[in-house]
Order: C-alpha cells, then sequence, then structure tokens
C-alpha cells in the first residue's frame, strides 16, 4: 500500500479541491471545480499504467470514500441564497450525483485502460479518460439536476433554475443543466488531451524507478 500513498494523496487532494472549488462560479456555464476534477482521472490512470488496475480501484475508493465525506459535510453547511432563503451547500441530490458519477467513470476507466494497455502509449489513457468523463458528466448532472431524477429523488432549490430552458453557448435553447453539461464536457475533453503530456512524462519517471 506504501507504493500506492503518492496516488492515494493526489486523489484526495484533487476531490477535496473539486468538492471547494465546485461553489464558485466562472462566468455563467462552469464552476472553478470543473478545472481540477478531471485530473482524478490523470492520477487513476497513472495508476493503472504503473501498478495495474487492482491497484487503480483502490486508489478510486479512496477518493470515493473523501468524495462522500465532504459531501456529508457540505450537507451540514448552510449558504444564504436570498435575504429570506438559506439551502445546504450540498444537496442530497448533488451529493449522490456525485458519489454515483465519480465510482462509475473512474471504475469505467480502469476496466477500459486495462483493456487497451498494450496498445500505443495514448490510446489507453485518452480512450478511457474520454469514456469516463462523458459518463461522469452525464451521470452527475441528470441525478443532481435534471426534472426527471426529480420525479424519482425529489426536488431542492435547483431543480427550476437548472430546468429552465435558455439560450446556451451551443447556439441552441436547452435547459440549463444540460447546457452546463455540454460546457463541462468539453472542458474535460480538453483536460484529456492536455495531461496526456503529463501522463507521458511522469509514466516515464515511475516506470524507470519500478524497473
Amino acid at each position: 500500500m506504501t507504493k500506492l500513498l503518492p496516488g492515494v494523496i493526489a486523489m484526495a487532494i484533487i476531490v477535496v479541491a473539486s468538492n471547494i472549488l465546485v461553489q464558485f462560479f466562472v462566468g455563467d456555464w462552469l464552476t472553478w471545480g470543473a478545472f481540477t476534477y478531471p485530473f482524478a482521472f490523470l492520477v487513476t490512470d497513472i495508476m493503472n499504467r504503473v501498478y495495474g488496475a487492482s491497484a487503480a480501484r483502490r486508489v478510486v475508493f479512496v477518493g470515493f470514500v473523501v468524495g462522500i465525506v465532504c459531501s456529508l459535510i457540505g450537507t451540514q453547511v448552510m449558504v444564504e441564497l436570498a435575504p429570506d432563503f438559506s439551502a445546504p451547500a450540498v444537496t442530497l441530490r448533488i451529493a449522490l450525483g456525485s458519489a454515483t458519477a465519480f465510482l462509475v467513470a473512474q471504475l469505467v476507466d480502469v476496466a477500459i485502460f486495462d483493456r487497451l494497455r498494450g496498445g500505443t502509449w495514448w490510446r489507453a489513457p485518452l480512450a478511457s479518460t474520454l469514456v469516463g468523463s462523458t459518463l461522469d458528466t452525464a451521470l452527475f448532472f441528470f441525478i443532481a439536476f435534471s426534472a426527471t431524477a426529480a420525479g424519482v429523488l425529489g426536488s431542492d432549490h435547483n431543480t427550476e433554475f437548472f430546468n429552465e430552458v435558455v439560450a446556451t453557448p451551443f447556439g441552441a435553447e436547452l435547459t440549463r443543466w444540460i447546457g452546463t453539461a455540454g460546457v463541462d464536457w468539453c472542458v474535460k475533453v480538453a483536460i484529456a488531451l492536455i495531461a496526456l503530456v503529463p501522463f507521458r512524462l511522469i509514466i516515464g519517471r515511475l516506470t524507470a524507478r519500478v524497473v
């Protein structure tokens, strides 16, 4: 387990930072968390390449537990949204969406990476991260904000806002949660491409040490 400690620490830092930064918006369509969370896939893929799928899954489960703890803390923190209205910083739907999306997306990432590990060096991290990011985005935003999920999980103060039909950056009028999910996904794809550079450099160093 000692050899996995750097990965565990990195994953924990990313999850904690993302849970904090997701509360601060950048413009109308993104939060700062959108720029930090995708690096969780980088950590998972590095652990997978160097130590194997089993080790990567251990790191994922640590991140999952840390995320749940952060969400539970967030549900107890009340923020003032209007002069006479306050609500939890993290609603139950956001907590459920975050935990579900993280675990499913990361485990799928591990499985795809493991299947493609014998190919060209960039194929496994790129394919696994793109599929994982797509799953993560779709699951999180659907569970946390869609009106459909609200019919099962119940509505909260986010439901009406995120289900308004508005003009999106994609040139079409969509519900706000779909537009936000689309922008979020685009950022994840961009970071997935950029992350290939540190992936290659870090893998080179770690592989040399392991050998």
